[in-house]
């Protein structure tokens, strides 16, 4: 182990460390300087939550919490041996509000509106509630990434009485809650308001009426059910739940939450949930406010609209790093989140990558690639860049395929071979995968005009008179001193750019593109020299 990477460096280093989830970890050094109390002679962990309303299917943005808090978390170990947990908390006794855009069945759902999600059958027939099924695909893609979590259902702690003396407390502290949250309401809301949601014995639906605390000790609440008669019962073991302001400061309480972060739409309610926290005698954790991902419109990513980019699509596409460093990346700025980024997260990844090993400790913290993978960063490099990758496949057509890109590659890497270079293999695939779905639909090579048509074939010459194994260097000084030659003489290029340009446009069917001359030693000269036939004889 050299020096800078000793466990005390580390440590230093991290303490004095720029990167947000170091700065995110030191709140928690001050929060907790001597270490968590113990609770009843157990030592208590320090606490992380990520929170999950499943009343739509999960999407990158509900995976990218979890991504993040376990950054923190891993800043967190390199600062203290103090043990920690994360719990990945289902918000499943929320009742359905409206019919998700993006399942179906929705009429049959239309009919369960108002219920706990986990009393909803599941409209795609697999599972036992609809709750079940959205849980579960939560669960398979936080499996996925192999994040260390413990998995809680609101209905289970609610139903099996986990929650029943933090009811009571919020029985208790009523009308405090009441004056944190009162002030914060239109009149016509204040006037039904009520930080408890009874459910209701004939319907199983979850109430949004006035409640008058009967018995707080006892738990009873009484209120004026769909029919209009006067009920009297326990919030207890399940037969209410809670505002979710109120349901989160509670849930902060009777856990001991120490960490959660939240999305930018969610400060006013953090700033609310901490009150009530106050007034149920906790402490409110703490944690910071992300920007929000947003599609290609610029709108804010939605469960219900569907309106996101799934996790399964992004992994088609590109490797999982490549979406942890774009969750990574930037937190606090708001982000476009589409099919379009993923190579130039997939190439920024891999740069990062390539950089790491020769950083001080300094700059490795730094260094995305060490948040993404704790620190265990791989040896393995990249011999070609992503977008290279799609060029080669974009021109080699929809129908090309992995053992061909390899035989293309061995024009240009050395030993090239999927044994050699497994992460380049996998790559292949999502660069097919990208070139058949995006590039190819729209690629359309145009006929050179002008002053491309000498330049074309003199670069065609040039490629001609090149000695077996020329170096893609060699070959760029060419592409480079024939746009040269040409470069503001009458009837020439206008700038240098309208070279590489009319390289793009007219060989590779794009309006950008890769070194010219790492394509043609990748893609060989003669295969080259065709494409610059073929475009001559489109004039």
């Amino acid at each position: 182990m050299t020096d800078d990477l000793r466990p005390d460096a580390l440590t230093s280093a991290a303490l004095e460390s720029k990167a947000w989830p170091y700065e995110e970890a030191r709140k928690l050094l001050k929060r907790w300087p001597d270490g968590k109390p113990a609770k009843n002679g157990e030592v208590e962990p320090i606490l992380f939550e990520t929170g999950y309303g499943p009343s739509g299917l999960p999407h990158i943005g509900t995976f990218n919490e979890v991504l993040r808090t376990t950054m923190v978390r891993n800043a967190f170990h390199a600062l203290s041996d103090q043990k920690t947990r994360l719990i990945a908390f289902s918000d499943d006794m929320d009742g359905l509000r409206k019919v998700p855009d993006n399942v179906p069945n929705g009429a049959m759902l239309a009919e369960h509106l108002g219920k706990p999600l986990t009393r909803i059958p599941d409209p795609f027939g697999k599972f036992d509630s609809f709750a079940a099924h959205n849980n579960a695909m939560l669960r398979q893609f936080l499996d996925r990434f192999g994040f260390e979590y413990e998995f809680v259902s609101s209905t289970d702690y609610y139903t099996g009485g986990r929650f029943d003396e933090a009811l009571k407390g919020v029985l208790r502290h009523y009308q405090g809650i009441m004056d944190v949250m009162l002030p914060t309401l239109r009149a016509e809301r204040r006037a039904t308001y009520s930080p408890v949601l009874p459910v209701s014995p004939a319907t199983g639906v979850v109430l949004q009426v006035p409640i008058e605390v009967v018995d707080a000790e006892a738990g009873t609440i009484a209120f004026t059910d769909e029919s209009g008669e006067r009920i009297v019962q326990s919030v207890l073991g399940g037969q209410a739940k809670l505002q979710w302001k109120v349901d989160w400061a509670m849930r902060w309480v009777a856990l001991g939450v120490d960490y959660e972060m939240a999305g930018k739409d969610l400060i006013d309610s953090v700033v609310q949930s901490s009150k009530i926290a106050r007034v149920l005698g906790g402490r409110p954790p703490e944690g910071f406010n992300y920007e929000m991902f947003l599609d290609e419109k610029g709108e804010k990513i939605s469960k219900s609209k569907g309106n996101g980019l799934s996790l399964d699509q992004w992994l088609t596409y590109g490797p999982e790093e490549s979406l942890a460093f774009f969750a990574y990346r930037e937190p606090k700025k708001a982000k476009a989140l589409h099919f379009g980024v993923i190579p130039r997260a997939v190439d920024d990844y891999w740069q990062f990558r390539g950089n790491y090993p020769t950083q001080p400790i300094a700059q490795r913290l730094g260094n995305p690639v060490h948040h993404i993978h704790d620190g265990k960063v791989p040896a393995e490099t990249l011999p070609i860049t992503f977008g290279l990758l799609l060029n080669l496949v974009g021109v080699m057509g929809g129908d090309a395929t992995r053992e061909q890109v390899w035989g293309y590659l061995a024009n240009y890497v050395p030993d090239a071979s999927p044994a050699t270079y497994p992460a380049l293999d996998r790559l292949i695939g999502h660069a097919l995968a990208y070139a058949r779905d995006f590039v190819a639909p729209t690629l359309h090579r145009r006929a050179p005009v002008g002053v491309e048509v000498p330049a074309l074939e003199r670069l065609d010459a040039e490629l001609a008179a090149l000695p077996e194994g020329a170096s893609a260097e060699d070959i760029q000084n060419i592409v480079y001193e024939i746009g040269k030659a040409s470069f503001g003489e009458a009837g020439g290029f206008a700038e240098l750019r309208d070279w590489f340009k009319a390289l793009y446009e007219t060989l590779l069917g794009t309006s950008q593109g890769p070194r010219m001359g790492s394509f043609i030693a990748l893609y060989g000269v003669e295969n080259s020299r065709r494409l610059i036939a073929e475009a001559l004889a489109r004039g």
